[in-house]
């Protein structure tokens, strides 16, 4: 079995097909929100109850949606190639779990979990309401949110860290290259992989392979060049 690894980071643009919303979506606001009020440290500080309530209500939208065939094809393979793959994404959803996906690093948190502020524990709500949770650990009240705001750091980045010193394929999926430079990713290695919707030359210019559709309609590609790059 060979050894090569192969880094596959997303973003919005995958679960974009699924009916997740984004900020993107209408110019920086989010159900009418701005990033600043329900995203921030700063935001948190002002009006926790706004906040909570904010990703109680991502939480419930989350439950009635389904992953759509990009989800689907990216878990079967990282199923084929298990000690190979390793998966990054920017997005706070469980698609890719529900998916059958394994292993999934999530650089921004997870919605369908929540944590304690006293001893950092961080334990699944699934997509109930936050209100009374108690920490199961130290039995705290001190509860949040589990995704990461702007202004704190990201505990994941760690694994930034990693797919810069051992990756030999890269493969981004339906993000900018705003919050996290994939640019500089793909100039890393030999061979690398876009898949956007729309085109970006500075950025774009760094990729191998640039694929500008929509995930689901990319993926099958996607799935092809991966599984030619480790046979």
């Amino acid at each position: 079995m060979n050894s090569k690894k192969v880094y596959i980071v997303s973003g919005a643009g995958l679960s974009a097909e699924s009916g997740i919303k984004t900020f993107r979506d209408s110019d920086g606001l989010w159900e009418n929100y701005s990033i600043e009020e329900v995203c921030s440290t700063a935001g948190w500080a002002k009006d926790r109850q706004k906040v909570t309530n904010f990703y109680d209500d991502r939480r419930a939208d989350l439950e009635s949606k389904e992953p759509n065939y990009a989800h689907i094809r990216l878990a079967e393979l990282k199923a084929k190639y298990p000690n190979n793959i390793t998966i990054l994404t920017q997005n706070v959803d469980n698609m890719l779990e529900k998916a059958g996906c394994d292993e999934v690093v999530h650089l921004h948190g997870t919605l369908t979990d929540l944590r304690c502020e006293r001893c950092k524990f961080v334990f699944p709500i699934g997509y109930k309401k936050q209100k009374g949770a108690v920490c199961p650990k130290c039995d705290s009240t001190l509860i949040r949110h589990n995704v990461v705001m702007f202004g704190e750091p990201a505990p994941a980045y760690a694994h930034l860290r990693k797919l810069y010193n051992e990756a030999e394929m890269i493969v981004v999926i339906g993000t900018s290259g705003n919050v996290i430079d994939t640019a500089y990713m793909a100039q890393l290695v030999d061979n690398s992989v876009l898949n956007n919707l729309h085109v970006d030359v500075n950025h774009d210019q760094y990729f191998s392979v640039k694929l500008y559709l929509p995930a689901t309609e990319a993926i099958d590609e996607i799935y092809r060049l991966v599984e030619e790059f480790l046979d």
